[in-house]
């Protein structure tokens, strides 16, 4: 699997349709940045929405690092302006931008297991999942080969060792496609390969998708070390499916 598609293919080899919506229910997105949400389960989580199911996003980074030398937004504005495409990505999605959260840490600094500040944030986290009680919480793929989404599933993990609630869980993938080495791949002993049709939602998917303007575009013009998300990798978000990964030994016996 030496390319994107070859990972994409034999993901979507093992993938068995989900049953049925309400198996998620109400639902709890930790999204290690602003975008991460709409990439990883938009579409998804715009049926829950139809369906009625309560949904709260928790940005955990302020995604600063997209552009760091740019004199024209630098980090307050650009972290303003992230949240503010955050926002208008969630209305897309008919989510209330008021069921967000946050965290505002920086960019390529979301505390590990190893780090200072990783109980704390873990507790944060705990609380927040409490608070809300979903029924399933999406977080990104463990081995993510981003930093800050493998800093993510460690918060979340620990967070929901902590919480009296005990929520599903389904983990999405972003850099997997394009980044992931044969280490980073899940092994089929290990998850089960959910598929959520969005073909209905497809439209309205990738509108939140392109309400990240400063990801998708040249919006930010004047750092040559800018980041932007290849159309390598964006068309792996254009097909009318989303895969979920869920750990086998947590899943319902029902499954």
């Amino acid at each position: 699997m030496n390319s994107g598609n070859d990972r994409a293919t034999w993901l979507e080899a093992l993938a068995v349709p989900l049953p049925d919506l309400r198996t998620i229910g109400s639902s709890f997105v930790i999204a290690p940045h602003p975008d991460d949400e709409s990439l990883g389960c938009g579409g998804t989580l715009a049926q829950l929405r139809a369906e009625g199911y309560a949904v709260h996003v928790v940005f955990v980074s302020d995604g600063t690092m997209s552009h760091p030398n740019s004199t024209a937004y630098p980090a307050d504005r650009l972290r303003d302006l992230r949240e503010s495409e955050a926002r208008e990505a969630l209305q897309r999605l008919t989510i209330d931008p008021e069921s967000s959260t946050f965290l505002r840490y920086r960019d390529r600094q979301v505390p590990t297991q190893e780090a200072a500040g990783f109980s704390e944030t873990a507790m944060q986290m705990a609380a927040l999942i409490d608070l809300h009680k979903p029924s399933t919480v999406f977080m990104p793929w463990r081995r993510d080969p981003h930093p800050d989404h493998r800093a993510c599933w460690q918060i979340g993990h620990e967070a929901l060792r902590q919480c009296s609630c005990k929520p599903r869980v389904l983990e999405y993938l972003i850099w997997l496609w394009e980044l992931g080495d044969p280490a980073a791949m899940p092994s089929p002993d290990e998850i089960m390969v959910w598929s959520v049709p969005i073909d209905s939602v497809l439209e309205q998917r990738n509108q939140a998708i392109a309400a990240h303007r400063s990801q998708v575009s040249r919006l930010i013009d004047d750092d040559p070390t800018g980041f932007y998300l290849s159309p390598e990798l964006l068309r792996h978000f254009e097909k009318p499916r989303e895969l979920f990964l869920e750990t086998r030994a947590d899943m319902p016996t029902e499954f």
